[in-house]
């Protein structure tokens, strides 16, 4: 029988969650074997056993208490907490994960910290996470980071997607130095661990107006992050693309020459500044300022905001000064 959980211990606490994990990779990967429908929902995704088996891909039944199959005490309080059991409003156990292609998250040591599951097919959403648990904290983890370590140190770069499939793909066409958010936005916890590992730090967004929107919000988390020496771009794909179906389209030779022309944070923030605004007059010129100095109030690279500011001012028709004026006079109003 499981053991129970000690909550006085955090670290025992911690090997437990793990083991139970790990237990569950386990079964749902021996059920991806089994299922012949996932296997052929992968293959006609494009991937490969071998890197089906590189990033641990798996399969969840159907059914509501598969993982009896896997552990033989289902009402041990563990597998709540790993958030691979939820429970009812009326007390009845269930598997978190249904009928979905399982991707394991794991932690820098390489241990299992909780899963993504995809829907094979239907209305359901299309993908789920494991809850936040003891182990897994969305706005730290990066999927994918654990199989890139290498590639990101030899490369001293790493791509910013926003989806498990999007990080095979890409690694399946030579390129595994690509990590993924978990159905969040990227956290500033994100970009200053990414700042740490790679000089070059390259988000990579669809090419529709959700991924402008994605955007926006990561060169936010990123403008306090950033230090003048770091490089940070923003790829945007054609419309209709998202990573994994453009390198499958095209290969990841196209996908590395269009990361060449990826937008520059500099670039991106005077774009996104810039978009709307009628220079020639007087209030778009005012717009602009606007639009921009929240954004300048938050950078903390010298050199960087010294650029800025000098890009800024003469479409504006201010001086730096009385741009640097402003955004102070803005930021102690609010």
């Amino acid at each position: 029988m499981a053991k129970q959980i000690n909550t006085h211990d955090t670290g025992t606490t911690s090997h437990i969650l793990i083991d139970r994990l790990t237990q569950a990779l386990s079964f749902y990967r021996g059920q991806l074997r089994a299922s012949p429908r996932a296997i052929a929902y992968l293959k006609s995704r494009g991937l490969r056993g071998d890197i089906a088996a590189r990033y641990g891909l798996g399969y969840a039944p159907a059914g509501f208490q598969a993982l009896r199959d896997a552990f033989p005490d289902y009402n041990d309080r563990a597998l709540e907490k790993t958030g691979l059991v939820a429970v009812s409003d009326g007390g009845r156990r269930y598997d978190r994960f249904r009928d979905r292609i399982m991707f394991p998250i794991l932690d820098d040591a390489g241990s299992v910290i909780g899963f993504g599951g995809r829907v094979l097919e239907g209305d359901e959403p299309k993908y789920i996470n494991s809850p936040e648990t003891e182990l897994f904290h969305k706005g730290s983890v990066l999927f994918g980071l654990s199989q890139a370590t290498q590639a990101i140190a030899s490369t001293s770069t790493v791509y910013v997607v926003e989806g498990f499939l999007d990080v095979i793909s890409l690694a399946q066409h030579g390129l595994q130095n690509a990590v993924a958010t978990l159905g969040t936005a990227t956290s500033g916890q994100h970009v200053k661990r990414l700042l740490g590992l790679a000089q070059r730090v390259i988000f990579c967004f669809d090419g529709d107006d959700a991924g402008r929107r994605a955007a926006a919000r990561a060169l936010d988390v990123c403008l306090p992050q950033v230090t003048d020496a770091a490089d940070v771009g923003f790829l945007f794909l054609p419309r209709d693309h998202d990573p994994d179906s453009y390198v499958r389209a095209k290969g990841g030779d196209a996908f590395c020459n269009l990361a060449l022309k990826a937008s520059t944070l500099e670039g991106f923030l005077l774009s996104s500044a810039m978009q709307g605004c009628q220079l020639k007059y007087a209030e778009g010129r005012a717009r602009l300022v606007a639009m921009a100095a929240p954004r300048l109030q938050q950078i903390n690279a010298p050199a960087m905001l010294c650029r800025i500011l000098a890009a800024i001012a003469a479409p504006s028709e201010l001086s730096v000064v009385e741009l640097i004026d402003f955004c102070r006079l803005q930021k102690n109003l609010h």
